[in-house]
């Protein structure tokens, strides 16, 4: 089994504790999105993702077809105020632009390697369901070998356009991990914004 699936599951605990749990920066209250549209956007990222899984590529080729994903279905800005925490709001505009940069490159190719891991497998679109202001779209990754596990994506249009903000992978909340992992980051920095976006790059 992968090292990061196996964290994955490890680290599944956390999905009771705080996967409903409610973050600063979640996207604005959606304008019109339905269900449909929200299932739509997800069936379209899986569909992507499944001819990116299917091709068997390297790490080379994979990689760039997943950042294209993100950028097209994932509403980065949110995701990245998010896991800056309350720093963002000190954040001069400059600062949160380089930061969503370095940010959204390091998290393509973060999460582009972990879904390389479901190559020879697929992920299919089971339901959604409205939850306060989001639609979460429950889906099922299907892996030789392995047991299925799911993969919920949480989807607004508080941006303007239908994207997800959020994955819930194996019960691991990805805001919630990345919001750990990037306040350590900024930590060991001494709280600097800009070393925090330089680290980042050199990790993309």
């Amino acid at each position: 089994m992968p090292n990061n699936l196996l964290k994955f599951r490890r680290r599944a605990f956390l999905s009771t504790a705080l996967a409903g749990t409610t973050l600063p920066f979640l996207p604005r209250q959606a304008q019109a999105l339905n269900a449909a549209q929200a299932q739509a956007l997800v069936d379209a990222a899986v569909a992507d993702v499944n001819r990116v899984i299917a091709s068997g590529g390297s790490e080379a080729q994979v990689l760039p077809q997943m950042e294209r994903i993100f950028q097209t279905y994932a509403d980065v800005p949110t995701i990245a105020r998010s896991v800056l925490g309350p720093p963002a709001r000190s954040a001069s505009r400059a600062q949160m632009r380089a930061f969503t940069d370095a940010f959204q490159d390091y998290f393509s190719a973060k999460y582009g390697r972990r879904f390389r891991e479901f190559i020879g497998g697929s992920i299919e679109v089971n339901s959604t369901r409205a939850v306060r202001s989001f639609f979460e779209v429950i889906t099922t990754v299907n892996m030789r070998g392995e047991a299925p596990f799911e993969l919920r994506w949480l989807v607004s249009d508080g941006s303007g356009s239908p994207r997800f903000f959020n994955l819930i992978i194996a019960g691991v909340n990805l805001m919630i991990s990345e919001r750990t992992e990037i306040g350590a980051m900024l930590e060991a920095r001494g709280g600097s914004i800009d070393a925090l976006t330089q680290h980042l790059r050199t990790l993309a």
